[in-house]
């Protein structure tokens, strides 16, 4: 990580980080949340992240640069690789009775079924995430799922962060005409077998896939949103088994292996072994033109009648030392400065949570960034995340079928 920056005036700071306005909401806020930054002030919080990509992290240290010179509160990157293990840390510390503020995680980058569990056992700090004087620019209007993490209420236990959603990418020299739905997705690979595939799950890409399956197939979408039944499973992925079954033979390798992750998916796509890929950042393609891995003539795309999409969140564990710290960091996360910064393909391509059209226009400059190559033209409907207590029989269900 680099050094933190000296304890500098804030225009220096902004001037430093390239932005010459002060963002929106610092001078605005209650007594309350003055207090909150005092206390913050020589704190020092670990920040529990996913480590998986060099811009991530990049970010992660700018950010730490910030709130270091801003607040005075020291930021760690504790690089992770599963959120999952975090969630089960917490865990191990409430058995053996690490409570209070004797805790290892300050606070944690989460969402899905790992914020599902940690909400059902207690293991989470709120509700504060509301209370941030930066959580009023939250587009929560458009963009329900900053409310509702995997179709479970957030109840201000988690503090947004970014957007996402299931978006697929091709090289348009070898895909002219992409797939607008998993029909057709099944129509190209029968006509091109050998040339798509999606990763192994439980790897998050693959799961997605299959969950986007899921919700095109469900004879009842609204099911998908309740917790999940041994009845509604049945019901709901009745037709998405015959679907996976008649799509596996013409996968790469006839489906008899899958890829890691995301990431191998990507590379082959762009060696030309595969036809296309899938993200759920709806900007990687983008990101990987402007850094040369991915050529000019790569287009992105969602289906026509929408894909799934969610939020990603940060959340503080009940027993967190640096409570206020941890909030100050929330909060600085989504203040439009740190918001356009994550946005831009530059620095990582992470679509932002915030209401741009809500903002002064100084600060909704900060997001124009014009149409680059490789992203999305024409977006598509977001779709809910099934509950997240889907996932866990979802993948397993899978992997007694298609697991080798």
């Amino acid at each position: 990580m680099h050094p933190p920056l000296p304890l500098l005036t804030r225009r220096h700071v902004l001037l430093a980080a390239g932005i010459t306005a002060l963002p929106h909401a610092l001078s605005q806020t209650t007594p309350d949340w003055t207090g909150i930054e005092k206390a913050a002030r020589g704190q020092t919080v670990f920040w529990n992240a996913w480590a998986g990509s060099e811009q991530t992290n990049a970010y992660i240290q700018w950010v730490a640069q910030q709130v270091q010179a801003w607040f005075g509160v020291k930021l760690q990157h504790v690089k992770i690789t599963d959120t999952a293990d975090v969630v089960k840390r917490v865990r191990a510390e409430k058995a053996a009775g690490r409570t209070a503020a004797e805790g290892t995680v300050d606070l944690v980058w989460i969402n899905g079924e790992n914020f599902a569990a940690m909400k059902r056992e207690g293991l989470l700090f709120g509700p504060w995430a509301e209370t941030l004087p930066h959580f009023r620019l939250v587009d929560v209007a458009s963009k329900p799922t900053t409310l509702n993490d995997f179709s479970v209420p957030t109840d201000g236990m988690e503090s947004p962060w970014g957007m996402a959603q299931f978006t697929l990418f091709a090289d348009s020299k070898r895909l002219p005409q992409p797939p607008q739905n998993m029909q057709a997705l099944l129509a190209l690979a029968r006509a091109q077998p050998g040339r798509i595939t999606h990763p192994r799950l439980p790897d998050f890409h693959g799961t997605t896939f299959i969950k986007q399956a899921l919700v095109e197939f469900a004879p009842d979408a609204k099911a998908l949103a309740q917790p999940v039944t041994d009845a509604a499973f049945a019901a709901q992925t009745a037709a998405l088994w015959p679907f996976l079954d008649a799509l596996r033979p013409h996968l790469w390798r006839a489906g008899k292996q899958f890829p890691q992750n995301g990431a191998a998916v990507r590379q082959m796509m762009a060696d030309g072994e595969l036809l296309l890929a899938t993200t759920f950042n709806p900007n990687e393609a983008a990101n990987e033109i402007a850094a040369k891995r991915l050529p000019a003539s790569v287009v992105s795309w969602q289906y026509e009648k929408g894909t799934i999409g969610n939020t990603h969140f940060v959340a503080i564990p009940y027993n967190a030392r640096s409570k206020p710290g941890a909030q100050v960091l929330a909060n600085f996360l989504l203040s439009p400065a740190a918001q356009a910064r994550k946005a831009d393909i530059a620095h990582w391509g992470d679509p932002t949570v915030l209401d741009v059209a809500r903002l002064p226009s100084a600060e909704r400059a900060l997001f124009q960034t014009g149409q680059l190559p490789g992203l999305v033209t024409r977006g598509a409907p977001t779709l809910p995340e099934p509950h997240a207590s889907w996932v866990d029989p979802l993948e397993k269900e899978w992997a007694r079928r298609y697991g080798v």
